[in-house]
């Protein structure tokens, strides 16, 4: 019954009820896949050997910190291994090109539904404007032309109430998916800021990151 509805409002709406469906199935698969991808950069997440990473670097154990890094899946881990593989060139650099790719991951196809956003209640009014200038055709011509002609801009209005649906649907995510990525954007600057801080008080008490840099080099 539901279904048969939903067929019936939609042929109804007109033939611009096709791109807009097209709108909101790649809205769907948009807000699937960054759904999963922050999901599994959670679970990849290890707290207590951050903690423990920090801690190493601080008293100078180097080796320590490095090995927490080794066979994780963690991204502040991971950041702090690449950045001491490269202590020797630019422990910092290293740390914020490698931060820079894990941002660009997670803002990937986040372009797709800001277009969705604008381009759904565009297709609506789109597709109301097509039918009520459909309805007005029927002005003129016939006794029941009225009739025809608001029951048509009522059709007509289905196109654009399901852009504008669509478009809300996308909005909030959109929002806050954009929110995730600037939290995650401040949460590696500040692991990245820690870090260096952290290698320099170590610095100072006789421990040379950039000779452990230089000794895996030759591993």
């Amino acid at each position: 019954m539901i279904a048969n509805i939903v067929v019936e409002t939609f042929f109804k709406g007109g033939w611009v009820m096709w791109p807009i469906v097209a709108t909101a199935f790649l809205a769907l698969c948009v807000l699937l896949d960054r759904v999963v991808w922050w999901l599994r950069l959670q679970r990849r997440l290890r707290s207590a050997d951050q903690d423990r990473a920090r801690n190493a670097l601080g008293t100078g154990d180097f080796a320590a910190a490095w090995l927490l890094g080794q066979g994780t899946n963690d991204p502040f881990l991971l950041n702090l291994r690449e950045g001491m593989t490269h202590a020797h060139t630019s422990m910092l650099a290293a740390m914020q090109l490698h931060a820079t790719h894990l941002i660009e991951k997670s803002e990937a196809r986040m372009w797709v539904l800001s277009t969705l956003i604008t381009l759904a209640p565009l297709l609506g009014l789109f597709g109301t404007v097509v039918g009520i200038m459909r309805s007005f055709s029927f002005v003129g011509a016939e006794q029941l032309a009225a009739a025809k002609v608001s029951g048509g801009i009522a059709e007509a209005l289905i196109a654009t109430a399901c852009g504008i649906a669509i478009a809300i649907s996308c909005l909030l995510p959109y929002n806050f998916f954009r929110k995730r990525v600037a939290v995650l954007r401040a949460s590696l600057e500040r692991w990245i800021n820690h870090a260096e801080l952290l290698v320099g008080s170590a610095k100072e008490h006789g421990h040379d990151l950039e000779a452990f840099a230089a000794k895996l080099r030759q591993l």
